[in-house]
C-alpha cells in the first residue's frame, strides 16, 4: 500500500478530464436533439433564470438537487428521468458547471448525458428561443 498522494489536480485540469469523456454539443445541436426528444436540464440558479430567461422545455434543476432528481433508480427522481438511456443536455450560464454535472451523471449510469458548449449564454447569442420566466 502506498503512503504517497496522488498529486492534486487544479479545476482546469479536472474540467479538461471531464470534457475529454463528453460529446459536448453547440447550441443548434443541442436545439436539434432536445426537438428530437432529449432533456435539456437548465441548471442555472434562480437569478439567472429570471434575469435571462429560460429555454422552452428544459426541466429546471438546482445543481445541487441534480443527481437526486435524474438518477432513475432514486426515490426523488423527477418524471422526466425515466432511464440510464435518457439522452440528457445539462445547461448551466456558461458551459464549465454543466461539464462536471453531465459528468457527474454518467457516474450515476446515464451514459448519454452531455452538457452545452457556452452554456445559456450561447444558446441566447445563438438566437435560439427563450421565454421569460413565469411571475
Amino acid at each position: 500500500m502506498s503512503t504517497e498522494r496522488e498529486r492534486p489536480v487544479g479545476i482546469d485540469e479536472l474540467l479538461d478530464r471531464a470534457r475529454s469523456g463528453l460529446d459536448r454539443l453547440s447550441p443548434r445541436e443541442a436545439f436539434a436533439e432536445a426537438a428530437g426528444g432529449a432533456l435539456v436540464v437548465d441548471i442555472r440558479y434562480a437569478a439567472l433564470r429570471e434575469r435571462d430567461g429560460l429555454i422552452p422545455g428544459a426541466l429546471v434543476v438546482e445543481r445541487n438537487e441534480l443527481e437526486w432528481r435524474l438518477d432513475p433508480l432514486g426515490s426523488h427522481r423527477a418524471a422526466e428521468a425515466t432511464g440510464h438511456g435518457l439522452r440528457v443536455v445539462v445547461v448551466c450560464n456558461e458551459g464549465y458547471a454543466s461539464s462536471l454535472a453531465a459528468v457527474s451523471l454518467r457516474q450515476l449510469g446515464l451514459y448519454r448525458a452531455t452538457d452545452l458548449i457556452g452554456g445559456f449564454q450561447a444558446w441566447r447569442a445563438e438566437g435560439l428561443p427563450v421565454t421569460r420566466p413565469a411571475g
